[in-house]
């Protein structure tokens, strides 16, 4: 094996592994768009749900049928109908929807029953079962017009579908329900996908879509896609949003994101299934891939406790061997925890600086201040450098200073100005490493 994979698979490797720790025992219910599986996604989807169960976490897998469906109608000469964003479900369109339905599940049973070709994990195939888990009602008459079949989810059998769970298998729902005196009635994946969320209470809701996310600007179709989204600024947009009518539209998997997490889901997901491996991206990686719609910010600014000294060592620790840090004993960093400043996303330390006052002359010394690579150029330098000049100001210094040997022109850019090592308080002057000839530089708080 070659040493540039060692280099690059070992601190990939550490870095998913407390992903892959957090997320052992969660529920996540995933929805997947027909699209996705008349796009040829399937197959590699299977194996990527397979590697995610097979890391400890349960799963429900909701699919979709809008384009199978669609196919059936018109092989037959019938109309797909649709208003405000459902299909109106005749005799003929219900007729369609359970063909679809049978073909779909059994080419999803299928692909699982494969399980992880060439791998060790060849001959690991995952236990899919379906059953009668919702009891649905119709939509009945909206606006004037009959959906006739089309129904919504009325109950969710939440002790059912997590004893299956805890069998080890996945729970594998299509988009239909029946009322207590059997009738069957079409529902959308999305309303499926959601209410047995909210139900369950899953860790997660993820939709695999044609859609790569909300982006920042939605007015303008080349700006990026807004990777989290607070739920308070999700439900400001769905109001300024028309009502949605098919699945490209912005709102149209937005508001099952708020209703989901206004439910009680912790997070919901908006991916691409375009991108190969979406879902690994969504879970396992800092940034992953498309919109998450939460709760609160994931990513946190405060000061440390004795619980974060483990991940500030850390992540200081590659930064002292090449010689950017000082070296800093872990039994220092204990004592002085309360003088660190993290920033945590998702439970990971993706960025820490100290500070040290020197009170007498009115100053305090930032150091440590060290950004994960994974996080660099995301602004993370700036907002430690700002919660320590708060810090500072609060204890009343008038500047703050840094000695650095690589990174004088990053301090430079942001108002510090180059002094002479005598410039020192007599305290810290006298730890001062002449062999090492750190530049000194200061910043006045204004």
């Amino acid at each position: 094996m070659s040493n540039v994979f060692n280099f690059t698979f070992v601190p990939w490797f550490r870095s998913v592994a407390p992903y892959i720790h957090k997320h052992r025992h969660n529920t996540l219910v995933v929805g997947i768009a027909g699209e996705a599986i008349a796009a040829g996604k399937l197959q590699n989807l299977a194996q990527d749900l397979a590697l995610i169960q097979s890391m400890g976490v349960e799963i429900v897998l909701v699919h979709g049928f809008r384009p199978q469906v669609n196919e059936q109608l018109r092989l037959k000469g019938h109309e797909a109908r649709y208003s405000h964003g459902m299909r109106i479900t005749d005799e003929v369109a219900l007729d369609c929807a359970q063909e679809a339905a049978g073909q779909l599940r059994y080419e999803i049973e299928a692909a699982f029953s494969q399980g992880l070709p060439n791998t060790p994990m060849a001959g690991a195939t995952v236990r899919v079962i379906s059953g009668n888990f919702i009891t649905a009602r119709p939509v009945g008459l909206m606006d004037g017009v009959d959906f006739q079949h089309s129904g919504l989810v009325r109950k969710v059998d939440t002790e059912g579908i997590q004893r299956t769970l805890d069998m080890g298998a996945m729970v594998l729902l299509s988009p239909f329900g029946f009322s207590p005196t059997g009738e069957a009635f079409n529902l959308t994946m999305e309303d499926v996908a959601t209410s047995v969320a909210v139900a369950l209470q899953a860790d997660k809701l993820m939709f695999l879509t044609e859609v790569p996310g909300i982006r920042v600007d939605e007015a303008d179709p080349e700006s990026g896609i807004d990777t989290e989204l607070p739920l308070a600024d999700a439900r400001k947009m769905l109001a300024a949003l028309p009502a949605p009518t098919q699945p490209t539209d912005t709102a149209f998997y937005l508001q099952h994101c708020i209703r989901a997490c206004e439910g009680g889901v912790d997070r919901s997901h908006i991916l691409p299934f375009s991108v190969d491996g979406a879902l690994l991206l969504e879970i396992y990686t800092h940034d992953g891939i498309g919109t998450m719609v939460v709760d609160e910010k994931l990513e946190s600014v405060r000061e440390a406790t004795m619980d974060d000294v483990s991940g500030i060592v850390a992540l200081i620790e590659p930064f002292e061997k090449d010689g950017t840090l000082v070296k800093r004993d872990r039994t220092e960093i204990e004592r002085d925890a309360g003088n660190y400043t993290i920033i945590e996303h998702d439970g990971v330390i993706f960025g820490c600086a100290a500070l040290y006052p020197y009170p007498e002359a009115r100053t305090g010394e930032m150091a440590a201040l060290t950004v994960s690579p994974d996080t660099q150029s995301q602004g993370d330098g700036e907002r430690l450098l700002k919660r320590i000049e708060t810090r500072a100001k609060a204890q009343g210094l008038q500047s703050i200073f840094v000695l650095t040997t690589r990174t004088m022109h990053w301090f430079i850019k942001r108002g510090f100005v180059q002094v002479g090592a005598d410039w020192l308080p007599e305290a810290r002057k006298r730890k001062y490493n002449w062999d090492r000839k750190s530049q000194v530089l200061v910043k006045k708080l204004s």
